[in-house]
């Protein structure tokens, strides 16, 4: 059935909450959900009703376009000066002879090793590690720029950011200025967790708080850089926290426009403080992201990260909002295997995420990191050879 009348035949429904209606009526109508019609959404809201319109939503915008990426993971280090309770990757720096530190050379020979392959994105992020500040960070872009121009860097959370330029005593827009110059292109949206104090308070009280967190991203953004955003949830956060955080995150792309992707995340509870604290159900996180690509109606991407949800739950969330689902990832990235992740060895090859894609009645598209479409696989490659 076409996403249009879907939403129209569930508007129908005389069993339907008057406040619901209102919110699938301005949906339709394009208009912008308020942080109530958000809280209604996820306390009424059942996923037959927010699906439907998340992916009307998501078709509207996108079609059947699902985006992936060919990218792969530098962690230069998992040793870290803070201690997030939901964390189960990091090792204080107390302890760092239990984790692991990745030396220039080392990480170049990471690099090296996709030498001739068509990755586009290098992703560079880690704990915070007193010794890798700035400069040994400036001095690692530059050298893979002096290897691999072409190669887009994303890298380092504004966790690590703020950390950094603290050390060096420079405000976030003289750091962020130093960073791109050195060959920072992009950066990913990790550290955001939940921006309320009362919950951030709790969980990581020792790290950047959310003004610092979206004042990295809006120097970056007025820099001309992209940047994603993300936001942990499923944990002890309730609903009108996640409205707040989703509310910060779309004030600023209001302002700046710098956001490419919003990407919930799933709290996962195996080896850190929080093992006590249940982790969200199939359901709600589809909910989630039907709800997420409601609201956050000027973000033009939602992201499921595969690794972290599952391969057969990310294609699920293709029918719930979503139209982008990460990179082939050809390592192993850690902080999510170590987490209790569905993949215990997170990569998947193009062949492996182009079915996947298409298994879910969607049409697989390469992109770059700013969303450049690199190649349509709904095409067959004799297509592809004539319209080249």
């Amino acid at each position: 059935m076409n996403s249009v009348l879907q939403a129209e035949k569930l508007l129908q429904n005389p069993a339907l909450l008057p406040g619901l209606k209102i919110i699938g009526e301005k949906i339709l109508k394009k208009e912008r959900l308020s942080e109530a019609d958000a809280l209604l959404l996820f306390e009424k809201g059942s996923l037959a009703f927010v699906g439907a319109l998340a992916n009307h939503v998501r078709e509207r915008l996108h079609g059947d376009t699902t985006y992936f990426n060919r990218n792969f993971h530098i962690e230069p280090t998992n040793v870290c000066v803070f201690s997030c309770k939901f964390c189960s990757y990091s090792r204080l720096y107390a302890k760092r002879e239990d984790g692991w530190e990745l030396s220039t050379e080392q990480m170049m020979h990471i690099v090296k090793s996709y030498d001739g392959k068509p990755v586009t994105e290098v992703h560079i992020v880690g704990g915070v590690h007193p010794k890798m500040n700035m400069q040994f960070f400036m001095d690692l872009m530059r050298q893979i720029k002096a290897h691999r121009p072409e190669l887009h860097i994303k890298g380092y959370t504004p966790v690590e950011l703020d950390y950094m330029f603290r050390k060096a005593k420079v405000s976030a827009e003289e750091g962020m200025k130093q960073m791109k110059e050195a060959g920072l292109d992009s950066l990913p949206g990790g550290g955001a967790e939940i921006f309320h104090p009362e919950i951030r308070q709790q969980i990581c009280d020792d790290k950047v708080d959310a003004e610092g967190w979206l004042r990295i991203h809006e120097a970056a953004h007025n820099l001309g850089m992209h940047t994603n955003a993300t936001m942990l949830y499923g944990h002890i956060e309730k609903y009108w926290h996640r409205v707040d955080h989703m509310k910060r995150l779309r004030d600023l792309q209001d302002k700046t426009g710098g956001f490419n992707t919003f990407i919930p995340l799933k709290f996962r509870n195996k080896d850190n403080e929080m093992s006590d604290t249940p982790e969200s159900s199939v359901v709600e996180d589809m909910r989630m992201y039907a709800i997420g690509r409601l609201f956050m109606d000027n973000f033009p991407h939602l992201k499921a990260y595969w690794p972290m949800l599952g391969r057969q739950n990310a294609q699920l969330t293709l029918s719930f909002g979503v139209n982008d689902i990460d990179g082939t990832i050809d390592d192993t990235t850690k902080i999510y295997s170590m987490a209790g992740s569905e993949e215990t060895n997170p990569s998947m090859n193009t062949a492996e995420l182009v079915s996947l894609i298409k298994q879910a009645r969607r049409k697989p598209v390469e992109r770059d990191t700013l969303y450049n479409v690199i190649t349509d696989y709904s095409v067959t490659a004799v297509e592809r050879e004539v319209a080249g």
